[in-house]
């Protein structure tokens, strides 16, 4: 059974699917990241998620297609969301697996 992870708005991904969420802000302070986003957004990957001015963006995978969802919710709310998410349905955090 997927377990979905809410972006907010009407936004869900797959927590299998799920590779980062990252801090909007912070993220785009460096050259990288500025560079990665604009790229993305150059190959259609980029989905906005609401009207409101986006807070952090979750970067996702499924086979060979990426997609970056510019969520309002801050990362502190998504990361929330996901650890409930796993205590929910017994899914461990990667620190605690090792």
């Amino acid at each position: 059974m997927p377990v979905y992870l809410h972006l907010g708005c009407d936004a869900t991904v797959r927590q299998s699917d799920l590779v980062g969420v990252f801090d909007l802000d912070a993220t785009t302070v460096s050259k990288l990241s500025r560079d990665y986003l604009t790229a993305a957004q150059g190959r259609g990957e980029i989905v906005p998620i609401g009207k409101d001015l986006p807070k952090s963006f979750v970067l996702t995978k499924r086979g060979d297609r990426c997609r970056v969802y510019l969520s309002p919710l801050g990362t502190a709310t998504l990361l929330k969301r996901q650890n409930e998410i796993g205590a929910r349905f017994g899914v461990r955090k990667e620190e605690e697996r090792q």
